[in-house]
């Protein structure tokens, strides 16, 4: 006897039949569970696929604000960082500064693909782009800060000196002030 034969012929034990094939009243008794109405199984397609459109539609805009909020969680922990670098120049402080200003500059370069995925022509994307691009302006603004804390920007008119022409010879003759 061979083996998928004999397996074939008994047919399927494992099968199970799960029609109400039974007459009785009882069974037909038993009242819906609660939240279950036998109603919402009979609406037809186009309502289901609209609400089911509507609901994408919805995740998909509530996504979208999660995603212009992220770099505010990002702008509080490299606010963090930086604190916490000091005011000192130094490799740790220098790194964590530019890395404070590579951040946001990346991000704002790739606004459009960061927000593609939820792309829609139900779903409204400028409020959610413009608070991202905001708050990527204000990390950019906070490592632009924090190199002015360092002293690393010539915010200073003693840092233009090499700039300036060198200074004149003034012949002085005694007796008051020389004149320029």
């Amino acid at each position: 006897m061979e083996k998928g034969k004999a397996v074939m012929g008994m047919g399927r034990r494992w099968a199970v039949d799960f029609t109400d094939n039974s007459t009785s009243p009882s069974s037909r008794d038993i009242p819906d569970p609660p939240g279950f109405t036998r109603a919402s199984q009979d609406q037809d397609d186009s309502t289901v696929s609209r609400e089911k459109k509507n609901a994408e539609s919805n995740w998909k805009s509530q996504k979208a604000w999660e995603v212009a909020q992220a770099p505010f969680k990002n702008l509080m922990m490299m606010g963090f960082m930086m604190w916490m670098a000091g005011s000192t120049v130094h490799l740790f402080s220098i790194g964590i500064t530019f890395s404070a200003l590579w951040q946001p500059i990346s991000a704002l370069q790739g606004v459009g693909k960061v927000f593609e995925p939820y792309k829609d022509s139900k779903v409204d994307l400028l409020g959610p782009k413009l608070l991202f691009i905001a708050l990527n302006l204000a990390g950019l603004g906070l490592g632009i800060w924090k190199l002015n804390t360092l002293g690393l920007l010539p915010s200073h008119p003693s840092d233009w000196v090499s700039s300036l022409p060198p200074a004149q010879e003034v012949e002085y003759s005694g007796g008051g002030m020389p004149r320029y």
